[in-house]
C-alpha cells in the first residue's frame, strides 16, 4: 500500500502490536507507528497519530518513492516484518521491542528498547525515517536536542544510523539514507534513564526470536486452529504488565465501538474479569507459569472487603475519567478518553470469573489459597451481602442499575467453586452457608431470570431481553447444554442476535448512551462454545471458522465488527476476543473431538459438574413448570 494522506485513516486491521510486557506500540503496514504510550501502557502517549493524524503524532520509516508494502509476525513470535517493494528495489523493516534479561521483569526495572531494524533485500532503496514525537497526548510540546546520531525528545532518546535533522516549524526529526543488499540500519527508542545491557541490535533480536519462540512453544493444544490460538496466546501475553502480573483489556483508548459515535473507552486497565478469563484461556493451553504472576496481582491489589472491577495496573496509576478536546479521534469519533469512569461501578460478577480461573489452577495444582483461603472467605462475605442489590452488569452500561441474570449467575459460580475448594484441602469456611446461598441463587435464576415470552433466560429480572452473556450459563456448569432451556436460549439467541454468523452482545439494551451496537467477537466466540455443548458440532465450526476468517491479516481481533462493513471496531487488539479464540478452540477439541488438548483435572471436574447439575434440574423441574 501507499503511505496514507494527511488525515486520512486507516482500519484498524491494517495495524501490528508489538511490545514488551511494560508498553506496546501500533505499527501500519506503511512503516508508521501511530500509537506509543511510555515507559507503560497506562503512561501518557509520545505517538498517538491513530487518534489524530495531524497533531497526534508518529514514527514513519519507509521509501522515499512510491511503494507497496505488506507485513506480517515472524512465526511465533511478536516482532513484526514489514517488506517494502518499489522500482529501485526492496527493503524489509523489523519492529520490536527487545526482551534481553532477567531485570526487565521486575518493580522498577527498566522496560527496554523499541527497536527497528531497515535491511536490503534486492537493489538500493532510499529510505527516510521521519519522527514527529508529540508527548503526553499531544498536550506538550516536545523538546528537542540533538546529539550525533542521538536526539533527546525531553525524557526519551531516540538514535539513527547517522545524525538526525531536526525541523523547527513542525519539530519533527529526520534522516535520510540508502540501503543495499545486506546492509542494515539500526533505530532505538527508549527512556533516557534505561541503563539496559544491551550488547548489540542483533544479539537483542536474537535474544526476543528466542523468547517468544520459546513461550508459544508451551502451547499444548493440537488442532486445525493452533495458529490462531498460538498468535491469540502471544498476544494476551503481550498485554500483561511484567512487573505486577496485571493485565491490561486493551494496549489503546478510544477507539470507538461506533466510528463517530461517542462509545470511545480507555481500556488500558486491569479489569478483574477480564485477567481472571486471561488466566483461565492461558491455563487452558498449558502456559502455567502466568498464574502465579496474576494471582501475586490480585492479592497485591484488590481489597476483598471492597472489591473494585478494575484496577490501574500500578498504585499509582489513575482511572479518573478525562477528556481530551484538542484530538479528533480515530476517523473524528469524539470524545477521547483516558481514564474510566466504570472504576466506580458495581459489578457483582467479578468475583466468579475470579474464581472459577482460581479453581481451574487449583484443580491442575499450580495454586492453592495463601492464609487458609482467608481472603476468599473476605470476599464471599462482601459478595454475600451484595447479591440482591442490582448492578452495572458485564456489559457496563450507563442506563441504571439491574438485577442481571449472568451477574446472578457468576455469585452461584464463585460460591461453586470456593465450595469445591474449601472442600477439596479441608479449609475452614462457613460451607453450609455457601451451599444455601448458592442454591437459592440457582432457584431465583430459574424463577425470576426466565422469559416466558422470549422461552429463553432474559438479561435481568427487570428486562424481558435477550443477553448473549447467559451462552455462558452451560460453559460454566450453571446449566448442562443440552437442557431444554438452555436449547430454547440458544435459538432464541441465534434467532435474533445473531446475523450473518455474528452476535450481537444485546439489541435495544437500556445503555443510557446514544449510537447502536455493533456485533461483539467474544459473544460469538462463547456461541461457539454453547453449540458445542449443545452437541451441535458442525454449527459451532461453521461460525468459528468464519470468524477466524475476519481476523486481521496478521491475526488480530478488535473488539466488536461492524455487520454492514465488516471491518473491526473497538479498541485494538482485544484481550476479551483472543480468550475466545482460545477457549472455542478448546472446547470444540475437548468436547467435540476437533482437535487435542490434554485437561484431565478439567475433565473430571466437568463429569461431576454435569452430573450434579443434572440431579438438580431434576428436582427443579416443577419450577420451571410454573413459571412456563
Amino acid at each position: 500500500m501507499a503511505p496514507h494522506p494527511k488525515g486520512g485513516f486507516l482500519p484498524l486491521e491494517d495495524y501490528g502490536l508489538i511490545g514488551n510486557r511494560h508498553t506496546a506500540a501500533l505499527v501500519n503496514s506503511a512503516g508508521s507507528i501511530d500509537w506509543l504510550c511510555w515507559p507503560r501502557f497506562d503512561s501518557p502517549s509520545i505517538f498517538a497519530g491513530i487518534l489524530d493524524p495531524d497533531r497526534g503524532g508518529d514514527w514513519i520509516i519507509r521509501p522515499t518513492c512510491t511503494f507497496t508494502s505488506r507485513h506480517r509476525y515472524l512465526k511465533d513470535t511478536n516482532i513484526l516484518q514489514t517488506i517494502f517493494e518499489c522500482s529501485p528495489g526492496k527493503a524489509a523493516l523489523l519492529d520490536f521491542m527487545d526482551m534481553t534479561w532477567a531485570e526487565q521483569d521486575m518493580e522498577g526495572g527498566p522496560p527496554g528498547k523499541l527497536i527497528r531494524i531497515v535491511r536490503g533485500l534486492e537493489g538500493n532503496v532510499e529510505m527516510t525515517s521521519v519522527c514527529r514525537p508529540r508527548p503526553n497526548y499531544a498536550r506538550d510540546a516536545p523538546a528537542i536536542t540533538l546529539n550525533g546520531n542521538e536526539a533527546d525528545i525531553g525524557p526519551f532518546v531516540i538514535t539513527g544510523p547517522q545524525g538526525w535533522l531536526k525541523d523547527g516549524s513542525d519539530m519533527s526529526l529526520s534522516q535520510t539514507f540508502v540501503v543495499r543488499p545486506g546492509e542494515q540500519f539500526f533505530f532505538t527508542l527508549a527512556g533516557d534513564r534505561d541503563k539496559s545491557p544491551l550488547a548489540s541490535i542483533s544479539a537483542a533480536m536474537q535474544s526476543t526470536l528466542s523468547y517468544w519462540r520459546t513461550w508459544a512453544g508451551k502451547c499444548t493444544y493440537r488442532g486445525p486452529y493452533r495458529d490462531m490460538v498460538i498468535r491469540s496466546a502471544l498476544v494476551l501475553q503481550l498485554m500483561t504488565y511484567a512487573p505486577s502480573g496485571a493485565i491490561v483489556a486493551a494496549p489503546t483508548t478510544s477507539l470507538p465501538e461506533e466510528v463517530g459515535g461517542e462509545r470511545n473507552w480507555d481500556y488500558r486497565f486491569t479489569w478483574v474479569r477480564d485477567g481472571s478469563l486471561t488466566l483461565f484461556a492461558l491455563l487452558l493451553t498449558g502456559y502455567h507459569d502466568f498464574g502465579e504472576s496474576y494471582a501475586g496481582w490480585i492479592y497485591n491489589t484488590v481489597n476483598p472487603d471492597d472489591v473494585k472491577i478494575l484496577y490501574p495496573i500500578t498504585p499509582e496509576g489513575q482511572t479518573t475519567e478525562e477528556i481530551l478536546d484538542h484530538l479528533s479521534g480515530y476517523r473524528n469519533s469524539r470524545p477521547v478518553r483516558i481514564g474510566n469512569g466504570a472504576a466506580d461501578q458495581l459489578q457483582l460478577d467479578v468475583i466468579g470469573e475470579a474464581m472459577g480461573a482460581a479453581r481451574f489452577a487449583w484443580r491442575a495444582g499450580l495454586w492453592k489459597p495463601p492464609g487458609e483461603g482467608r481472603r476468599i472467605r473476605m470476599m464471599l462475605d462482601w459478595l454475600i451481602e451484595r447479591r440482591h442489590e442490582p448492578d452495572s452488569g458485564i456489559w457496563e452500561v450507563r442506563g441504571g442499575l439491574r438485577h442481571f441474570v449472568y451477574g446472578k449467575a457468576m455469585i452461584w459460580y464463585a460460591l461453586d467453586a470456593a465450595i469445591e475448594i474449601f472442600e477439596g484441602l479441608n479449609l475452614k469456611g462457613d460451607l453450609e452457608r455457601w451451599r444455601e446461598e448458592r442454591d437459592a441463587i440457582r432457584e431465583e435464576i430459574m424463577t425470576r431470570g426466565w422469559s416466558t415470552r422470549l422461552s429463553a433466560f432474559k438479561q435481568s429480572y427487570e428486562d424481558d431481553l435477550l443477553d448473549a452473556a447467559n451462552l455462558m450459563l452451560p460453559i460454566i456448569g450453571f446449566i448442562d447444554g443440552r437442557d431444554p432451556r438452555m436449547l430454547s436460549t440458544l435459538d432464541a439467541t441465534m434467532k435474533d442476535l445473531v446475523v450473518d454468523g455474528l452476535c450481537y452482545r444485546y439489541i435495544d439494551a437500556p445503555e443510557g448512551l446514544r449510537g447502536k451496537e455493533a456485533t461483539f467477537i467474544l459473544c460469538t466466540f462463547w456461541l461457539v462454545s454453547a453449540l458445542v455443548l449443545a452437541g451441535r458440532t458442525e454449527e459451532a465450526r461453521e461460525i468459528y471458522e468464519n470468524l477466524l476468517s475476519k481476523a486481521s491479516p496478521l491475526g488480530l481481533f478488535a473488539e466488536e465488527i461492524d455487520p454492514v462493513t465488516g471491518e473491526q471496531i473497538g479498541n485494538f487488539p482485544q484481550a476479551f476476543s483472543h480468550i475466545g479464540v482460545i477457549h472455542a478452540a478448546v472446547t470444540l477439541a475437548y468436547f467435540a473431538g476437533v482437535g487435542n488438548v490434554d485437561l484431565e483435572d478439567w475433565e473430571a471436574a466437568a463429569r461431576k459438574h454435569r452430573a450434579r447439575g443434572q440431579r438438580s434440574d431434576q428436582t427443579r423441574e416443577h419450577v420451571v413448570r410454573a413459571s412456563k
